[in-house]
């Protein structure tokens, strides 16, 4: 506590101090600093290997299997780091968890710049995996703790959080590219890239100090009001989360080789910054396009809606290789898939008292880990063999489709605690 007391010092709560009866505004600033939790995790230290897999499967001589076994290793962390959240948050809480989490996470981004064994790469990407989850998961606790403040903007703040991730991908497709397009390193252009990338990570970690002593000023306020953490029984909500596994399984093989798709038919280094960047735009606007479908469903519609259009998203380039199309696709894609998550924590916000939020949404992680663990390499090899990558897009917008299909079962929970009043 020492160390929050010292953040709460040097940040701008003074500055900006909150309250219970905070405006709109204030509570939605703290949400968009949160964001950059999101941004580490997923947007740089996650989605950013599709923008330098290109360059280092080239240089390193990888198969496709290879390249999506890296993925695979990434989201076997993510899996790790689901499971294990239950002791972080009770040794750490969520505050420090995502702290901490993302300072480690940035250290990690500088190892695959000193070494090309697939095995040091592959366990780095289990680490990062691993680091991905506690911080992601541990900023979507806090994100839903602060739309506790005000049920009404619940939903916003939500997708403001996850929507975070949006801006990792836009300043990962600013940089990555034209650092590979240099010429007068000493290494390989994709050295120095994840070196940038670290210290990207590195500044936005700096940015959480504000957010995580607000948060832990809040804890220390309510004092004896803080609540036991609850367990959470899966078989009520085993349609929402099968539809989330599927999810799972079905978009991360889009986000690891939608680059290299665009570089085998040609794309140019400018044409991939411009498609990563639309994507993580529409990633920030989603926050904005789907809070009302948010707020509004308590069951599975909202998860089922939008694996449906992710499924459109991920089958697209594999109709055309029009260029505009492919940017089509990630539009889409970016307006839905950051949401597809957000679904989910506002599923069991509707649905499970304040104690359990925790198990519920570690719950929700541990499918979608599962289903990014077959993805990757199942994309992968499917492209190794006939068909290419082409074929194993179709096969992801086909899992994508299944999981519309079974989220549709899910009826909001018996136990659902009565909807707050605007």
């Amino acid at each position: 506590m020492d160390k929050l007391k010292l953040f709460t010092t040097l940040s701008p709560a003074y500055i900006f101090p909150l309250n219970h009866a905070d405006s709109d505004s204030k509570l939605l600033l703290l949400a968009a600093v949160l964001s950059v939790a999101a941004a580490i995790s997923l947007g740089v230290t996650r989605f950013a290997y599709g923008l330098l897999l290109p360059a280092m499967r080239e240089d390193l001589f990888w198969s496709y299997t290879l390249a999506g076994a890296m993925n695979t290793s990434n989201a076997l962390g993510y899996f790790v780091g689901a499971m294990v959240m239950g002791r972080v948050m009770a040794c750490w809480g969520p505050a420090r968890a995502v702290l901490w989490g993302a300072w480690f996470a940035a250290v990690l981004m500088v190892i695959p710049g000193f070494f090309v064994d697939p095995l040091v790469l592959v366990i780095q990407r289990l680490l990062a995996g691993v680091l991905s989850a506690v911080v992601f998961v541990s900023g979507g606790i806090l994100a839903a703790r602060i739309g506790s403040r005000q049920p009404a903007r619940a939903a916003l703040i939500l997708g403001l959080y996850y929507g975070g991730t949006g801006t990792g991908i836009v300043v990962s497709a600013l940089l990555v590219p034209w650092i590979l397009d240099q010429r007068l390193f000493m290494f390989a252009p994709w050295v120095y890239a994840w070196w940038a990338l670290a210290l990207v990570c590195a500044l936005m970690a700096a940015c959480l100090r504000w957010p995580v002593a607000v948060l832990a000023a809040w804890d220390s306020q309510a004092g004896s009001q803080a609540v036991v953490a609850q367990s959470v029984a899966w078989w009520p909500m085993r349609h929402a989360l099968l539809g989330y596994a599927l999810f799972g399984l079905g978009y991360i093989g889009y986000m690891t080789f939608a680059v290299a798709l665009l570089r085998e038919h040609g794309a140019s280094s400018h044409e991939v910054s411009w498609f990563y960047a639309v994507l993580g735009t529409m990633v920030m606007a989603s926050s904005r396009i789907w809070a009302g479908l948010l707020h509004t469903h308590r069951g599975g519609g909202a998860l089922a809606r939008l694996n449906v259009l992710l499924g459109l998203a991920v089958v697209l380039p594999t109709l055309t290789d029009n260029f505009m199309v492919f940017v089509g696709s990630g539009a889409l894609f970016g307006a839905v898939f950051l949401s597809i998550v957000a679904s989910t924590t506002a599923f069991v916000r509707h649905n499970l008292a304040a104690a359990a939020w925790t198990s519920g949404i570690a719950a929700f992680t541990v499918v979608f880990a599962i289903g990014q663990v077959v993805g990757p390499l199942a994309v992968g090899w499917i492209a190794d063999g006939q068909g290419g990558l082409v074929r194993g897009f179709f096969c992801s917008a086909l899992a994508l489709w299944a999981g519309a299909a079974v989220a549709c079962l899910q009826k909001p929970l018996a136990s659902a605690p009565v909807p707050p009043t605007a």
